[in-house]
């Protein structure tokens, strides 16, 4: 954490190498680059991860954040595409039943594909990078908000510093992670990509990107939801022979509930569209597919303790970059 005081603070969602979209949304926001960093003079920024994969500048995005966390100008928690790019770049240790943390099978190789050839002339910028993600926070606990890419589990949270003695992976947590079935692959499954449930009767879906999937993501701020379609949380929408099955016991039992008087929490993650705004009272998702051509979104953060509508700005992707490029 960095002790110097602000007066607020930007929380910024995915980037996925949209570097010129964060340049507007930055400048939008009263950053400056000063000494070629980007900077605010009473003001912070956070960033929810996911800096890379998918867009076309991915190197200059991570250089951008990178030197703006460096200096002090910004904090970030590790997304779930730093992770995979993490474990597929590190070698595993002997044991392991391949040579690096995370298969480079072609389904996997084609998550990071835009990352892997953008940085692939860089060998300077692949290793300090890959050092960077293994340091990065994985969340953020301050007096008044948290931050976490993609949820925020209480139990999984005090387990993992149990583990690491802070919020930062020890190597040896990392290591055990990429085994499946372990306690800290459930850990960082959920605190990266969020809580899910199986599709019934072992039905398989294809999401927009292309990937068969037997689950779904869901919502973890509901109270008292009845049927599947009310927890799911991704773009792509169930079967409509599922979308109305109750909610079994044992389904309700494996939902969280992150409740309307908790600190503020801030996401980012789940393709979001449409015009930004609170998912409920103390849960914001600032991911709003930018690369996808919709937002890159970021909420201005002073001492309020209920998320207000008024504080999201965003860059209109489609509109205000791709039109004008």
């Amino acid at each position: 954490m960095n002790d110097r005081t602000f007066s607020g603070y930007d929380i910024i969602g995915d980037v996925h190498g949209c570097a010129l979209s964060l340049r507007i949304l930055l400048s939008r926001m009263g950053y400056t680059q000063q000494q070629g960093v980007y900077q605010h003079p009473s003001r912070q920024a956070i960033f929810v991860g996911d800096i890379i994969d998918r867009g076309p500048h991915i190197r200059e995005a991570l250089h951008l954040v990178h030197d703006m966390v460096a200096a002090g100008h910004a904090q970030i928690t590790m997304g779930n595409h730093e992770y995979n790019y993490l474990c597929y770049a590190t070698p595993a240790p002997s044991g392991f039943a391949q040579p690096f943390l995370r298969k480079h099978t072609p389904r996997n190789r084609r998550i990071l594909q835009e990352t892997l050839e953008q940085l692939a002339n860089h060998p300077d910028d692949q290793r300090d990078f890959l050092t960077w993600f293994e340091q990065m926070p994985v969340f953020l606990d301050f007096d008044h908000f948290r931050v976490v890419h993609a949820c925020w589990q209480q139990t999984l949270v005090d387990r993992f510093v149990a583990m690491n003695g802070s919020n930062r992976m020890r190597r040896g947590f990392l290591f055990r992670s990429a085994v499946h079935g372990s306690q800290e692959h459930e850990i960082m499954d959920i605190l990266l990509r969020g809580t899910h449930l199986e599709l019934p009767n072992d039905e398989v879906m294809v999401s927009r990107d292309g990937f068969e999937r037997s689950f779904f993501r869901t919502k973890f701020w509901l109270r008292d939801p009845y049927y599947l379609n009310d927890v799911v949380f991704q773009p792509d929408p169930l079967p409509a022979h599922l979308a109305r099955l109750p909610l079994t016991r044992e389904q309700r039992s494996e939902l969280t509930c992150y409740r309307e008087d908790n600190k503020p929490l801030f996401i980012g993650h789940y393709w979001c569209e449409g015009e930004p705004e609170a998912l409920s009272p103390s849960v914001a998702c600032l991911d709003y597919s930018a690369v996808k051509y919709g937002k890159l979104v970021a909420y201005r953060l002073d001492d309020e303790a209920r998320i207000q509508n008024d504080k999201f700005v965003w860059v209109d992707v489609a509109r205000e970059v791709v039109f004008n490029d």
